[in-house]
């Protein structure tokens, strides 16, 4: 299980870093793999936990034999209330005692090796820079502003669902005609800040980067990296709907 790819990170660093990558995994699993744990957490078997690795990679298991374990364990039986409850509040029961499990983990390694009172500061603050689990898979770690759908005016995306994308900085800078350099520099500036300050990969949960292409589900209307989704600016082009994953596979299901 998790002690096989285990390592011990000593430093706030490398705390955080494993933290990150257990963090990722585990939204895998609640948004561009959910259909995959969903169906893994099977309420006929024995109680299963999710695991999340610095990989970035997620399990559904048994959990550690070894009592007490050699880390702390995710909260036990989330298969039992699987089929008891609508998905989006069982994902979201699952994500909150997610987000408990990585501050154990983080708060353990800390403990463990000695960290001081400015030590364990700078490192909930890292944490503390990052939507929670739950914000991610709920939506609330962004504003739904409907407003977004014009983005793409700003950023020189042309594609069939430009209203639904975002390009690079690069090429957004690149399209604008203003007079002068410098005002239209202090614009974009204030464009990017006013329009995706706000807005979190609902995939990965990072935050937008001006040099990254993002495309938009039109039906939950959440924001992702097009690499997180395996969408290019090239494939956005034919698509005249664009259903993230998640959305997708709730259709899929009967």
């Amino acid at each position: 299980m998790d002690s096989k790819t285990q390592y011990n990170p000593r430093t706030v660093e490398e705390v955080f870093r494993d933290f990150k990558g257990r963090r990722a995994g585990l939204i895998k699993a609640l948004t561009t793999d959910v259909e995959e744990f969903y169906s893994q957490c099977d309420p006929e078997k024995e109680n299963l936990c999710l695991y999340g690795f610095p990989s970035e990679q997620w399990e559904v298991n048994l959990p550690a034999e070894e009592v007490p374990p050699e880390l702390p364990e995710p909260v036990l039986g989330i298969n039992f209330a699987r089929d008891g409850m609508q998905e989006k509040d069982w994902l979201s029961l699952v994500a909150v005692h997610s987000d408990a499990w990585l501050l154990a983990i983080a708060f353990y390694f800390g403990a463990r090796f000695g960290f001081d009172k400015a030590d364990r500061k700078r490192l909930f603050n890292m944490i503390n820079e990052l939507p929670t689990i739950f914000e991610v898979v709920t939506g609330a770690a962004k504003k739904q502003v409907k407003e977004k759908s014009s983005v793409s005016n700003h950023s020189g995306s042309k594609s069939k669902s430009s209203s639904k994308t975002r390009a690079p900085e690069s090429q957004a800078r690149q399209s604008k005609a203003l007079p002068s350099k410098d005002e239209d520099d202090d614009l974009v500036d204030e464009e990017d800040e006013d329009e995706h300050g706000e807005a979190l990969c609902g995939a990965c949960g990072e935050n937008y980067g001006t040099d990254e292409f993002w495309i938009c589900c039109d039906i939950c209307e959440k924001w992702f990296h097009g690499k997180c989704v395996k969408i290019t600016p090239a494939k956005a082009y034919h698509i005249k709907q664009y259903k993230c994953p998640s959305c997708s596979n709730k259709r899929a299901r009967p």
